[in-house]
């Protein structure tokens, strides 16, 4: 793989250093590693390791710069044919993020402190995969900037075991003890509670020295004097060394006979006590963020609350004067280090997010639409599932719509567009967009085709999003698909869409997947009202969409046939939804014989269960057609303001009866003249009913 790492700058550090690393282990392993920096004093190392340095002011916060940097990327992307994107600092992970978009190229970030909650630390949650050196940050990650624990991969930091030589003699009995800090010389990092704890050691162990290893960066110089000004007031003086900023850290640490770690704040990690752990350094550090994730205390090392130097000298008096004590600490705390935060392991826990950011596939397929269009969207998902098996498929489907996509196997997301309550839309594509770009998906299949679809794909910030051309905010696909008019089967419709992904050859046929507690459910049902094996049932249902009034046929007409099914002995089962409960009441009292009115009284799952069990099934163009359809039962399809050929998926179970009118198809949702339903009569509906019947 080529790997291209970014950070603000290559100067000496944790995370630069942890670069270092990995671009060795990269290399050593045949990869090509690339990192862009503003460049630093560990610049001339990578290169010296064979690695690809482009110097580049990511460093830089200004609007302008950032901006600019996306272009300077991209070409280094195209350049360097750059797999994956390593960002691992904010300002450059905007430049970083915005590049791998234009390229489809997955981005991959490791959060390397314990960020302030704003907008711009809620970059680091916008990789692909989300690397965490310790189990605060990800929950830090997961609490605070709502990244789904799904993308989280956890990696402690590694140290490179041969270049940090376990020391035999660090327990042994001295006449001088060092003692050393090494961090950034910050507020932050405690060492104004360090001093105090060292002026109160001295009064009984005079027999140290100290080395502050670190400087302070341009805008904290003043902080440094200030330490300076405390050794002075403190009177120890004699025992402070201020060594600057090292890169020879193993030899440092081989000096030292303790670290401490006096942060204030909680670490992300803390690189350099897994140094000293290596080193067989024992350490005393203060129980905040990640670092309690290394240190077990009384077992490898110390823990003593934050802000604390009196506890603080009497963890380092302890060590000191206990050396039993520390070569038990040392001794277990390089076993861990070899046992748990080793480079070789890092670098393959590296590798395999890599891997995995290149080769998972996260699909969001989008079908707002009615429950019917749903149904119809099933045979396009079992397809992109069987040309994608590895990959993480979400859908977005309306409220109504949820029970299809929740037991569908092709599925392993769901999410809901409440597409019920029509006010608030803007709120609510708001609201579904910032759901949908914490998921992180490499292409978006707009199965619905309309404005709100578009948008929803653009706001997923899918790199890829595909889509017909129906001059309904074309702008803003990647992949447009001409033939959205086309009038042919709307499954055959849909896998058109998905031939630019290669797709061709596509089972057809609709699939509905009823649990079993929803079957017994409809079993008791039919149980209770003294359904026999050998009765038949004929199901018929009487409504419609909301919308469309225009589609159903006039109940007298179901009240006629339902006589005539009577005299048959055929038992009725009525369906329809909770709105056409009134009508239902209506029908079922002019009935002489009594039906079985399910109408508003199923799901949608024990509604398809239900059809499975008639012998047949009428209804007009709505849903529980394609019901019908999915569960195999034969059907009888009323057409009047619709065209069959673009909106019912033909199959043999399957009888269309409608009246080729000059108006018709018209798609009116109005119409004062409803003859298009109205001439299909009962006589044909029966007759063909009793053909169907008989021939079963």
């Amino acid at each position: 793989m080529n790997i291209l790492q970014i950070l603000p700058e290559l100067k000496s550090g944790g995370v630069e250093t942890g670069v270092v690393d990995l671009t060795k282990e990269l290399i050593a392993k045949g990869h090509k590693a690339v990192v862009i920096s503003a460049g630093g004093s560990l610049v001339g190392l990578v290169e010296k390791i064979k690695g690809i340095h482009y110097k580049l002011p990511v460093d830089k916060k200004n609007p302008v710069t950032i901006i600019k940097m996306v272009r300077e990327i991209i070409n280094i992307i195209k350049k360097e044919k750059i797999d994956i994107v390593h960002a691992r600092s904010r300002v450059p992970a905007i430049s970083a993020f915005f590049a791998c978009y234009f390229k489809q190229v997955p981005l991959v970030t490791t959060c390397h402190g314990y960020y302030s909650k704003h907008f711009f630390s809620q970059i680091m949650g916008w990789g692909k995969l989300i690397i965490v050196p310790s189990e605060i940050i990800a929950k830090h990650m997961i609490e605070d900037f709502g990244t789904p624990r799904s993308r989280i991969r956890l990696i402690p930091r590694g140290v490179n075991l041969e270049a940090f030589e376990y020391n035999q003699n660090c327990a042994k009995e001295k006449k001088e003890y060092t003692i050393g800090v090494i961090a950034r010389i910050t507020p932050l990092k405690g060492h104004a509670y360090f001093l105090r704890a060292i002026a109160k050691i001295v009064k009984t162990m005079p027999n140290v020295k100290v080395f502050i290893v670190g400087d302070a960066p341009e805008n904290k110089k003043k902080y440094k004097m200030e330490l300076m000004t405390m050794v002075n007031r403190l009177s120890i003086a004699r025992y402070i060394n201020f060594l600057g900023t090292r890169s020879d850290i193993p030899k440092v640490l081989s000096t030292m006979d303790l670290l401490v770690l006096p942060t204030i704040t909680p670490e992300a990690f803390g690189r350099v006590i897994i140094e000293a752990f290596a080193c067989g350094v024992p350490v005393v550090a203060t129980k905040v963020g990640g670092i309690v994730d290394i240190i077990k205390h009384e077992k490898n090392g110390l823990l003593i609350p934050p802000a604390d130097h009196n506890a603080m000298a009497e963890a380092m008096t302890r060590i000191l004067k206990d050396r039993k004590l520390a070569a038990d600490l040392a001794q277990q705390a390089r076993q861990d280090v070899e046992r748990n935060f080793s480079l070789e392991k890092m670098y393959k826990k590296t590798i395999t997010v890599y891997e995995e950011a290149k080769s998972k596939i996260n699909i969001l397929v989008i079908k707002i639409g009615a429950v019917g269009d749903v149904i119809l969207s099933v045979p396009a998902l079992a397809a992109i599932r069987r040309h994608f098996p590895k990959a993480k498929i979400t859908i977005l489907v309306g409220a109504k719509s949820r029970e299809i996509a929740a037991n569908c196997p092709y599925v392993d997301e769901l999410i809901v567009f409440n597409d019920v309550d029509k006010k608030n839309t803007i709120k609510k594509i708001c609201d579904v967009s910032r759901q949908l770009r914490r998921e992180y998906f490499d292409m978006s299949i707009d199965l619905q085709n309309n404005r709100t679809s578009r948008l929803l794909a653009l706001f997923s910030v899918s790199p890829r999003r595909i889509g017909y051309k129906t001059s309904k905010f074309d702008m803003l696909l990647t992949d447009k698909v001409r033939g959205a008019r086309a009038r042919i089967a709307p499954v055959e419709h849909q896998f058109k869409l998905l031939e630019v992904l290669g797709i061709k050859g596509a089972d057809p046929a609709l699939e509905l997947f009823p649990s079993e507690e929803e079957k017994r459910n409809i079993e008791k049902v039919l149980d209770a009202e003294w359904v026999s094996e050998k009765q038949i049932l004929v199901g018929i249902n009487i409504g419609s969409s909301i919308k469309w009034q225009t589609k159903r046929w006039p109940p007298d007409n179901i009240i006629k046939l339902c006589r005539k099914f009577s005299q048959k002995d055929i038992r009725i089962v009525i369906t329809g939804s909770k709105n056409e409960m009134p009508l239902a009441e209506n029908l079922v009292t002019a009935f002489k014989s009594k039906p079985i009115n399910m109408t508003g009284r199923t799901t949608l799952m024990e509604l398809a269960w239900l059809i499975k069990k008639c012998n047949l099934f009428i209804t007009a163009d709505s849903a529980p057609l394609h019901i019908a359809v999915a569960m195999k039962t034969p059907c009888i399809a009323l057409f009047g303001p619709t065209d069959p050929t673009r909106h019912l998926q033909p199959v043999p179970t399957v009888t269309v009866i409608r009246k080729g009118l000059r108006c018709s198809p018209c798609y009116k949702k109005n119409c004062r003249n409803l003859r298009c339903m109205e001439r299909i009569t009962v006589e044909e509906v029966y007759e063909t009913a009793m053909k169907i019947l008989e021939t079963k």
